[in-house]
């Protein structure tokens, strides 16, 4: 940050571009962004600003932009409301079709000279409106997105459990979680009750690479992670048992499941060695050939796009070329070029293969949301939504001119991390999202909620701003960036609603102060996480005064579990990774910290003996207290990591430079997915959570 002035000029070029010059930070103090940072900032969304003539030709066009009477290729409008058209000189017809939704109905008629704006209908949905010579999408959403309400059918105040997708264990799953074991834990939590299982996020990851495992670091959030396939689930039982033995796999499977840690690079050379084999083995039926084509039909460009950078890559990767598409010929730069139309032609094979790992993570997805359903599951899945891809993977490189280059996605400093983060990640620019119709929001939102009864939005303040950071700066040197907040929100309360799914917005961390009540005004449900609801004096604020538009938990895969916070394996872990504060004695205040928690659970009714807490190393009382303690908030809905229901003391992830100490992403649950609820702190758990959603 800095206090040189900026220029007026460049100050006024940078509000009309949305790039927000000057903030407040998490201890409320104003900051404002650097010159440079600035500059370089606009530059990388195609505005120059370096001299005062770049500046005033950029301003001029945005000037032209904006006063353009030619209409954006989609608006949004909520049902009844009033559709934004300019009023011309002359009468113009107008009609509005339906597209997409239920229930719609065509309009049409006349707009006078000199009058603006039409009436939207009533029923949520994507139209076509033509208006004299122009056509352009309206899509029209429903005031609210899709609510809990609205699935559980009357259930009372249901609860849900979330699960990292590697973590899970079965017998025979090569060390790995996938689908078939995402539908047996599915089954099994709603046998104790469970509406809900969220997941972490399954987005395509790198075939080529699979060092690169972090969930929140994909290739692609339009496609899935094929290493989650059950290879056994396309092929059957015999078939699989044939493949494994010609490859001699059984050992390494053997070794591998009987790690604690999963060891990705050697897990996906298993499941790539038995998936190819099975695509070896469909590939001689003549039923599963007409399914592979309708669904690279039916995928179109996009799939073939994604399954080409996979190919791709691989092929680069032995070609001694490492990293992403930037390392490549700069002739393969672009998905459209004629070296990668003849790459595709001439390795038509590989590209099919991937395709086809596509299709068989669709089905697998699929599979395990209608178990869930067919269970008992009200709501069934709730899948993830990563704030961002990797710059150098399948998204990036199949949309290049949509994304943002020059810059990473990351956040200012905060009271968690006061050098500020660098995701190292891209998303979609604002200006592409709005010339493109936003395509490629409606397109992350479907591929989230196709297969799932909700999706969590990760960082859902990035649809109003996101910290960028230019590349190579540190990342505290990055400025804000707003995003069309009231556009997005709209597409999410509708596809929400075509997809009757349930929307959560991870709003934790430092948000302006009029956001959550923003969102929830919406439907969009934010989270609400025990460790953060506290009192201006440290206190923890009971259960009872939390957010009745918020879903309530214990933690998120980034923040200690109940038993690892009481038992202070955090603080040890943080200080084994150097993250700890030298000035601050954790340890003792630790001490305090246990008390006000059992004393607000004892106030709450979830526990007993207030002055009497259990020791540090006696942690299942304190889980099973802080369950119940958490799931008599007036929340929609209750969720609760696995790892507090079975008081494991690890977290998932340890935020920060923390690989090289911390096994991010690595941990598997101690028991099969099947059977893990039979586990007494399970047991204990699961019944706290139903006791105290239903009132006792």
């Amino acid at each position: 940050m800095s206090s040189t002035p900026i220029d007026p000029q460049l100050a006024a070029l940078a509000e009309e571009a949305n790039v927000v010059i000057g903030w407040q930070d998490a201890e409320g103090l104003p900051q404002r962004v650097q010159v440079d940072t600035l500059r370089t900032v606009l530059a990388a969304f195609g505005v120059p600003a370096d001299t005062q003539a770049d500046i005033r030709d950029s301003r001029e066009r945005l000037r032209k932009a904006r006063e353009s009477d030619q209409l954006p290729p989609l608006l949004t409008v909520e049902v009844g409301g009033r559709i934004a058209v300019r009023s011309a000189r002359m009468d113009r017809s107008w009609r509005l079709q339906a597209r997409y939704g239920e229930n719609l109905h065509d309009a049409e008629g006349s707009l006078p000279a000199g009058k603006g704006g039409l009436t939207a209908p009533e029923q949520p949905g994507y139209y076509t409106l033509t208006l004299g010579a122009e056509e352009v999408t309206v899509a029209v959403a429903p005031r609210r997105a899709f609510g809990v309400a609205n699935l559980t059918r009357g259930r009372p105040r249901p609860w849900g459990i979330s699960v990292q997708m590697g973590s899970l264990r079965r017998a025979g799953d090569g060390g790995l979680g996938d689908f078939t074991t995402l539908a047996q834990m599915a089954a099994a939590a709603q046998g104790k009750g469970a509406d809900a299982m969220a997941i972490s996020p399954v987005h395509a990851m790198f075939a080529a690479s699979p060092g690169l495992y972090s969930p929140y670091a994909p290739s692609s959030r339009m496609f899935l992670n094929a290493l989650h396939v059950d290879p056994g689930a396309a092929c059957g039982p015999d078939v699989l048992r044939s493949l494994i033995a010609s490859h001699e796999l059984a050992p390494e499977m053997a070794a591998l499941e009987a790690e604690d840690l999963i060891d990705w690079p050697r897990a996906a050379r298993v499941r790539n060695t038995l998936l190819r084999s099975v695509f070896e083995w469909a590939s001689t039926d003549i039923a599963m050939g007409q399914v592979l084509e309708a669904f690279r039909s039916a995928e179109g460009e996009p799939l073939e796009r994604h399954a080409r950078f996979e190919a791709l890559q691989a092929h680069f990767h032995r070609e001694g070329r490492p990293g992403g598409w930037q390392a490549w010929p700069n002739e393969f730069h672009d998905p459209a070029s004629p070296a990668v139309t003849a790459f595709a032609r001439d390795h038509a094979r590989e590209v099919a293969f991937h395709a086809f790992c596509q299709l068989l993570s669709r089905r697998g997805l699929d599979d395990a949301q209608r178990a869930a359903i067919d269970a008992g599951m009200s709501i069934g899945l709730i899948a993830d939504l990563a704030v961002g891809t990797d710059g150098g993977g399948s998204q990036a490189w199949s949309h290049h001119r949509e994304m943002i280059h020059g810059l990473s996605v990351g956040a200012p400093p905060d009271a968690l991390n006061r050098l500020g983060q660098d995701w190292g990640l891209t998303t979609y620019s604002p200006l592409a999202l709005q010339g493109e119709g936003f395509a490629g929001f409606i397109g992350l939102l479907r591929a989230a909620l196709r297969s799932a009864g909700g999706v969590r939005i990760d960082h859902v303040l990035g649809l109003r701003r996101l910290w960028m950071v230019p590349h190579g700066a540190a990342p505290t040197d990055g400025a804000y960036v707003r995003y069309p907040l009231e556009d997005m929100l709209r597409l999410v309360a509708l596809e929400s609603h075509l997809h009757r799914a349930i929307v959560i917005g991870e709003d934790l961390g430092t948000v302006p102060s009029d956001f959550r009540s923003r969102i929830a005004g919406t439907g969009v449900m934010g989270l609400r996480v025990l460790w953060f609801e506290r009192a201006a004096d440290g206190g923890f604020i009971a259960p009872s005064y939390w957010s009745e538009s918020a879903v309530a938990t214990t933690g998120t895969h980034d923040v200690p579990t109940v038993s690892g916070w009481w038992g202070g394996n955090d603080i040890r872990q943080r200080e084994l990774a150097r993250l700890g504060d030298p000035a601050n004695d954790e340890h003792a205040q630790r001490s305090r910290e246990r008390s006000a928690l059992w004393r607000s659970m004892c106030a709450s009714g979830a526990a007993q003996d207030e002055w009497a807490p259990p020791p540090p190393e006696d942690t299942w009382p304190v889980v099973v207290a802080a369950v119940a303690h958490v799931a008599r908030a007036p929340a929609p809905l209750a969720m609760f990591p696995i790892e507090d229901i079975l008081a494991l003391p690890d977290q998932p992830n340890l935020p920060g430079p923390t690989d090289a100490t911390h096994p991010n992403w690595r941990r598997r649950l101690p028991g099969d997915a099947a059977t893990v609820f039979a586990e007494p702190i399970a047991q204990a758990t699961c019944a706290a959570a139903v006791r105290s959603r239903r009132g006792g």
